[in-house]
């Protein structure tokens, strides 16, 4: 097992190759998500004949899971998404969208659970097909994790029989099963296989990133920025100039600045700088090691400068933290 250390901020990769792509994809993966959770989760079932239509508000990020029919997901971008028995659909932007089967003006998600929830089901009859599913709607909790959830697409549909998701289709049919049957302690093992679900969605999701998609997904199916990826999030704390990541990516200064920049959105030092203080952020709520001490194991000779670079990306000091912490 890789050693994790998080009261020291080391972070060490699966992959001891710098060359596995997939290695280093679901490690980077795993650090992003091992910063946040999923929180305010409410799950429930619902049996929709067609045609019938429901609107979610922007706030929240989603998840559908078809068991029977079919249904056109629309997302707030104007995308559209044809799910069908057995796929999941996941609309991690937390923006609004529409899903729905038939041609129904749509009813607000709220509105239609006061009206139509019984049991923790939601049934809109009509004379049409029915399409059955399971729904989840939670946020993504973390602190300054905007840029790198906004390089996620508006949804990641997985279709039925998808390679990979032999584990994924398991989850589902006992989610299935769980929310159908409302079997005891239902409530908190839904919260923890939807966490499951949405963990492998993305890794599934993430595995098919090229080098055209935006952010860290296209950084990491390029192998030059792996490469340097890699060196930074296995030793955060060594701090390296623009000279010494290019010279790791085997490209020139000025050309690995600009495709770095490209890729992440960030300058290469800026995004470097940006890791070590959310590792920093983590370490202040799972230490007890002194602010001063924190500032120094993450590379700042003073305390002041830590906290001023600290309240730049936090919007508030480090000491904050800490004590929000009671």
């Amino acid at each position: 097992m890789p050693d994790h250390d998080r009261s020291s901020g080391r972070l060490a990769l699966e992959s001891g190759d710098p060359a596995s792509a997939t290695g280093l994809s679901d490690d980077f993966l795993s650090q992003i998500l091992g910063l946040i959770r999923l929180g305010a989760v409410r799950v429930f079932a619902a049996d929709l004949a067609a045609p019938w239509a429901l609107s979610f508000a922007a706030g929240a990020a989603c998840l559908h899971l078809v068991e029977t029919g079919e249904a056109l997901v629309t997302a707030a971008d104007g995308r559209k998404a044809l799910v069908r028995a057995g796929d999941l659909i996941l609309l991690p932007q937390e923006s609004a969208h529409v899903i729905g089967a038939g041609d129904a003006a749509s009813m607000p998600l709220a509105v239609a659970l006061a009206r139509h929830q019984t049991g923790g089901r939601l049934h809109l009859p009509g004379e049409g097909a029915t399409t059955r599913l399971v729904t989840a709607t939670f946020r993504f909790q973390g602190d300054n994790l905007s840029s790198m959830l906004a390089v996620l697409p508006p949804f990641i549909h997985i279709p039925a029989g998808s390679a990979g998701g032999d584990w994924l289709a398991d989850l589902a049919r006992i989610l299935l099963a769980e929310t159908r049957e409302a079997r005891a302690g239902v409530a908190v093992l839904a919260e923890r296989l939807i966490d499951a679900l949405v963990i492998q969605a993305m890794r599934l999701w993430v595995r098919g990133a090229t080098p055209e998609d935006r952010g860290w997904l296209g950084a990491l199916a390029d192998p030059r920025i792996a490469r340097v990826l890699k060196a930074i999030h296995d030793a955060p704390f060594h701090i390296r100039s623009v000279g010494e990541l290019a010279h790791l990516a085997g490209m020139s200064r000025s050309s690995f600045a600009e495709r770095f920049a490209l890729l992440i959105g960030a300058p290469p030092l800026h995004y470097q700088t940006r890791w070590r203080l959310l590792l920093a952020h983590q370490m202040l709520q799972r230490s007890d090691a002194r602010v001063s001490e924190i500032g120094r194991q993450i590379g700042y000779e003073s305390e002041a400068a830590f906290s001023r670079a600290y309240k730049a990306q936090f919007g508030h000091p480090p000491a904050k933290t800490r004590g929000s912490l009671g």
